[in-house]
């Protein structure tokens, strides 16, 4: 939103708005990942033992099932309303604040595949030499019954990943830090950081390769400004691992370590 000086929120109101928005959503996430690996490191089972799941059923009946994962999805895209609100501008391009101008959506689309092909097979890499030295826990990314809308649900939540991780970490983060007078790289390692610490149910491994993603997103999104190569990007990764993965898995599953 465009505000006069006078009108523009205080740092302290605007330290409180980041605290809130990041306690509806990924600062929440963050707080119970670092629980749960807590709870893994003191189970009796090793950590290269035990296995999270990402995308598990929610009801033993399909229309249920089905229900509740809409509803997941939906709900849990509140905190990007509310980000989309606070930064919206009623002059175009409304989320230009946010990174998000609609130019360039071709050229964007293949900046987000170039980062897929950057960043995917090293990701793979990294995560099957964690499982070797028991820093990660098994993923599975969907324990969800076959159904006829099981991989447009899995599509839907990899965009809901896609969203709500770029869109605030990225997007809004960036543009409140710079408000509140952080220099780039304090705002850069700072996101890297959060981005890393909800994904520790994963084990210490996915601090690590999160912290890496993390620091080259927040560069590359400095030098450009620009958000949706992040959000294609991400979709890209989470839809192949959601919907690619168990398949793979299932066919080999001493390679990525899961029970057969």
């Amino acid at each position: 939103m465009n505000l006069t000086s006078s009108d523009a929120p205080s740092r302290r109101r605007l330290w409180w708005e980041i605290a809130i928005v990041l306690a509806l959503g990924l600062g929440q996430s963050a707080v119970y990942a670092i629980v749960q690996l807590a709870y893994r490191l003191t189970s009796e089972t090793p950590l290269g033992q035990q296995t999270a799941t990402l995308n598990p059923a929610r009801s033993d009946r399909e229309v249920f099932d089905l229900v509740y994962q809409l509803l997941g999805i939906g709900f849990s895209l509140v905190p990007i309303l509310l980000v989309c609100f606070l930064l919206w501008n009623p002059q175009r391009p409304h989320l230009g604040a946010l990174g998000l101008d609609g130019r360039h959506p071709w050229r964007d689309t293949a900046s987000g595949v170039g980062l897929v092909l950057a960043i995917g097979v090293p990701g793979l890499a990294f995560y099957l030499i964690g499982r070797s030295l028991e820093l990660f826990v098994a993923v599975d990314p969907g324990a969800q019954a076959q159904h006829w809308w099981t991989i447009p649900v899995l599509l839907l939540a990899a965009a809901r990943a896609s969203l709500t991780e770029e869109i605030v970490v990225l997007g809004y983060l960036f543009a409140r830090l710079r408000t509140v007078g952080w220099s780039i790289w304090p705002i850069i390692v700072a996101t890297s950081i959060l981005r890393a610490s909800y994904h520790l149910y994963q084990g210490p491994g996915a601090f690590f390769g999160n912290l890496a993603m993390g620091l080259l997103f927040g560069w590359l999104f400095a030098r450009t400004g620009r958000l949706m190569p992040f959000l294609v990007a991400h979709f890209l990764i989470d839809a192949a691992v959601f919907v690619g993965y168990p398949w793979a898995a299932a066919t080999w599953p001493a390679f990525f370590g899961l029970p057969g």
